[in-house]
């Protein structure tokens, strides 16, 4: 154990150091769900595993809560895997490395995965607690959320018994959040002949990086950079030095703002000292563009050695005007929830193979007419480019409900624990609530949970006291469950 399992509220932070002991990236969470199947047969906890791979865990009411309404604790075990650039870190085999930052918990150089870890190890220290009064009471544990959520897309019917489900995913802690966007993914296919490199060329590594990155939902009203579009904007600038590209890479995941991309590029010989001229020059203007949300990163260029071939001068054209012309983050902002993202988009990915460049984007939307609206968008830029785009994953968002009688109980247990009103809210990202309100309609919903800052990113960190205030209005919401 390391040294958050001494933090309070003690069983929670035990769970997570369980969490950040065992590898768990999206598709890749064999050893933490073996490792809570072996905590649920230590706690004599009815545990069942489905077809797919989430875990479901259950315990009978405690004496007299016979009567109450019962409720699903639904959290996620999956993880984003991202890393500081000088950090070695192997997600699916290496531990998380937990450590105390004054009031936070943060990661030595890796996403700490508290997002979703914290929530699922309430569920389970709630499931290990005899003193804890409850009703009938279940725990969701699902996989996958972070690249497709194909855990909760899977979820059969009638495996579910409950009535009410508190989804433990959000992120700021004295937030009620009722609703959320639904998403759709995009992944775009351009093809490119290649011919050799003349002697005419030199190659160069044209590289951004150190950018914060961070989640595409919650961090994209933060207008931090997109690495992507910011290489491609200097790609861009670059043409008119007769620049081919030769390879791109950047980004890695589909719901993380990218935070360093690189291209290889073949450059014109005797148009070397003006392409480097222009890096810096475009470095400088960016620098002063960013200097509100970006302080720390880099653009360089820097000759590079061992290519052999470089794309032909239509396919280099074709695909940088596309990339560049692609729209990307937030499109529009809500007309309903004050401060609420409705809709935007993370041009997540860009890959070069040697015969295709691939770009993998997620349109978020609270809306599903503006969701489609911009799909096609970016499918007529795609078409354009003479490229491909399917759409995948696609989920409608969580309508919120303000009549519904755990989102009063729980305002008022919150106001009478803490003193002040719980901030009732919708989240512009992609919350399993939606997917599950679609497989059980009539579940009464909310998601709640302490405060997780920078989420998807390596300044990834959650806050001790609001983990402690979470606990106890979790207790607390069992505990006053209404009546069926």
């Amino acid at each position: 154990m390391t040294e958050i399992s001494n933090l309070e509220p003690k069983g929670l932070w035990q769970n997570f150091d369980m969490f950040c002991a065992n590898p768990r990236p999206s598709k890749h969470e064999e050893k933490i769900r073996a490792a809570i199947v072996e905590f649920a047969k230590q706690h004599n906890i009815d545990c069942k595993t489905d077809e797919i791979g989430n875990v479901i865990l259950s315990k009978p009411a405690t004496k007299g809560m016979e009567n109450r309404k019962g409720i699903i604790l639904q959290a996620h075990i999956d993880m984003v895997p991202q890393k500081n650039n000088d950090v070695q870190h192997d997600f699916v085999n290496d531990p998380i490395q937990p450590w105390i930052d004054g009031e936070w918990v943060r990661a030595k150089g890796t996403t700490l995965g508290a997002d979703n870890g914290i929530g699922a190890s309430a569920a389970l220290a709630v499931l290990a607690d005899d003193t804890i009064e409850h009703g009938p009471i279940e725990a969701l544990l699902t996989i996958d959320e972070e690249t497709g959520m194909t855990g909760a897309f899977n979820l059969k019917p009638n495996v579910l018994k409950g009535d009410i489900l508190l989804n433990l995913d959000s992120e700021t802690e004295g937030e009620l959040y009722v609703g959320c966007a639904g998403g759709v993914d995009a992944t775009i296919t351009l093809n490119y002949g290649t011919e050799p490199l003349t002697a005419g060329y030199t190659t160069h590594k044209l590289e951004v990086k150190g950018f914060k990155g961070g989640h595409s939902g919650m961090d994209i009203i933060l207008q931090r950079a997109n690495a992507n579009k910011i290489l491609f904007r200097i790609l861009k600038n670059l043409e008119e030095s007769g620049i081919r590209l030769c390879s791109v890479e950047g980004g890695n995941m589909r719901n993380a703002i990218p935070r360093e991309a690189h291209a290889i590029i073949a450059v014109p010989t005797d148009k070397v000292a003006a392409v480097k001229a222009k890096v810096e020059e475009l470095m400088a203007t960016i620098a002063k563009e960013l200097a509100a949300v970006e302080q720390e990163f880099s653009i360089e260029i820097n000759p590079t050695a061992n290519v052999t071939d470089m794309m032909k001068e239509c396919c280099s054209k074709r695909i940088i005007n596309c990339i560049y012309g692609l729209p990307n983050a937030i499109y529009r902002m809500s007309d309903s929830m004050k401060g609420l993202v409705e809709t935007s988009s993370n041009l997540a990915i860009v890959k070069s193979d040697g015969a295709n460049v691939q770009i993998c984007c997620l349109i978020r939307s609270s809306v599903d007419t503006q969701k489609l609206d911009f799909a096609m968008m970016m499918q007529s830029v795609v078409e354009l480019a003479e490229g491909k785009i399917e759409f995948s994953g696609a989920y409608s968002g969580w309508a919120p409900n303000m009549a519904s009688p755990i989102l009063k109980e729980m305002k008022d247990q919150y106001k009478e624990m803490f003193g002040t009103e719980a901030k009732v809210m919708a989240i512009h990202a992609g919350l399993e609530c939606g997917i599950l309100g679609g497989i059980y309609p009539n579940l009464d919903m909310i998601s709640f949970g302490p405060t997780i800052e920078h989420p998807h990113s390596p300044d990834e960190r959650v806050n001790i006291a609001s983990v402690d205030k979470f606990w106890k209005f979790l207790i607390a919401t069992l505990k006053n469950v209404p009546v069926k």
